[in-house]
């Protein structure tokens, strides 16, 4: 999956084939078609494996702070970390057209963590932190800037890794929906 992982976001996941992944894997064509049926389930498996790491991530991030005050800065600077060791990943988890290759995905979006971002917000909400309104747009606001962020780094229009950004664009980010 490492292969495919490498590939899918070099060349994109139709400019790379089943042979490609052999040759990058080093693992025979027998031994992937076995496990995954096809290049499509190579993709899929990919997704689920990332969606339940960033999910397991970010449930414990939920355990160790409180406030949603805390929650987001911890989400985001582990989304900035993970962007600066694990480019490929982010790469394929945020900016990957999932639908295009596997067509009965839900958006990226509509995943688990992307759920639980929305929910550590409307948490903040309900306890006085941040201020009331439409849950996806206080989202938007306190992940948006992050997103673009990492979009520009991962393009390397950034020069600098996102962690020295942290302090910045989180204190822009909790202004927009605190109480």
């Amino acid at each position: 999956m490492q292969a495919a992982l490498r590939l899918f976001t070099r060349q994109g996941y139709f400019n790379t084939s089943i042979p490609d992944i052999v040759r990058e894997s080093a693992v025979s064509t027998g031994s992937i078609y076995h496990r995954f049926s096809d290049k499509e389930g190579i993709a899929r498996s990919l997704y689920d494996s990332l969606v339940e790491r960033m999910q397991a991530a970010f449930t414990d991030i939920e355990a160790r702070h409180r406030s949603a005050h805390d929650r987001c800065r911890a989400v985001i600077e582990l989304l900035f970390r993970l962007t600066e060791e694990e480019p490929e990943v982010m790469r394929f988890m945020l900016f990957s057209r999932h639908g295009e290759f596997i067509p009965d995905l839900a958006p990226v979006c509509s995943s688990r963590p992307f759920v639980q971002m929305r929910e550590m917000v409307s948490a903040g909400m309900k306890t006085g932190e941040v201020r009331t309104m439409a849950p996806i747009v206080a989202a938007a606001s306190v992940f948006g800037g992050t997103l673009r962020l990492i979009q520009l780094r991962l393009d390397g229009v950034l020069d600098k890794p996102l962690t020295e950004y942290l302090d910045e664009i989180w204190a822009c980010a909790w202004r927009s929906v605190a109480n």
